[in-house]
């Protein structure tokens, strides 16, 4: 799998008010360009009586596709701000809307980039950024009598646990990073002398929060 990148996790939104003007900050992830242009056609649908809707979004692991637009405000201080904000926080595949109701007070060059970019914070804030990784599936299997000294170690190690199915033994998923799956198991192992039987069923990328 390729490498792992930053994403938000999910379709969100905030508001901030600027000597009075609204500031309407959308995000949503959006693996394709046509997504991101579906997202942007749904918020100004959404809001078609706004000042402007000012955007940007970056599309593919490598940011191979990157647009904005001021929608109207003066060049450079709505969608370019937005932009710089993306890329500052390394989050790739995602469409942030700015939605502006202008309150009749003038901000200036200076008063819009930071608005825009206050608006594209806490767009990206409400979406949670996370870091998608490629991701293992495995299941597990241990004889029950060492289910709670397992179920223990799992609090400390960087897994989650899915599910389990108890009989005579127990039968669990974990979730765990590609590159903490060798470790993860080593200690499992250890932790219980060999007696753990674990299999990978799957690899894909996953979101994991990221710092």
């Amino acid at each position: 799998m390729t490498k792992p990148y930053r994403t938000v996790f999910q379709s969100a939104s905030d508001e901030v008010v600027i000597n009075k003007s609204r500031f309407l900050g959308y995000a949503k992830p959006c693996e394709t360009e046509e997504a991101a242009l579906s997202f942007l056609s749904e918020t100004r649908l959404k809001h078609k009586d706004a000042s402007h809707c000012c955007y940007a979004y970056i599309i593919g692991q490598n940011a191979g596709i990157m647009r904005y637009s001021d929608d109207g405000e003066p060049s450079g201080t709505a969608g370019l701000p937005i932009m710089e904000v993306i890329k500052a926080q390394q989050v790739v595949n995602l469409c942030v809307v700015v939605v502006r109701y202008f309150g009749g007070v003038l901000l200036g060059a200076g008063g819009l980039v930071r608005a825009y970019t206050q608006g594209c914070v806490i767009a990206l804030k409400a979406a949670t950024v996370v870091s998608m990784e490629p991701t293992v599936r495995l299941m597990c299997e241990v004889a029950y009598p060492l289910w709670d000294k397992v179920r223990h170690q799992l609090q400390t190690l960087p897994v989650v646990l899915e599910s389990g199915e108890f009989s005579t033994s127990v039968v669990f998923h974990l979730l765990v990073r590609e590159k903490d799956k060798e470790a993860t198991q080593a200690a499992l192992v250890l932790l219980t002398n060999a007696g753990i039987e674990t299999m990978e069923e799957d690899v894909f990328f996953s979101p994991w929060e990221s710092l």
